[in-house]
């Protein structure tokens, strides 16, 4: 493998971690919304 097929595979890769975390973040995101307006429901229902 020369030199630019590795580092066009150690940019690849480089880019899919960067993708994990991106995706992470973005699910905790939406389940701290999530549980938000669960609390927010459940606090205008008086419970």
């Amino acid at each position: 493998m020369n030199r630019t097929k590795r580092r066009a595979r150690a940019i690849a890769i480089a880019q899919t971690r960067d993708n994990a975390k991106l995706v992470v973040a973005r699910f905790l995101m939406l389940a701290t919304g999530v549980t938000a307006a669960c609390i927010a429901l459940l606090a205008v229902r008086g419970y």
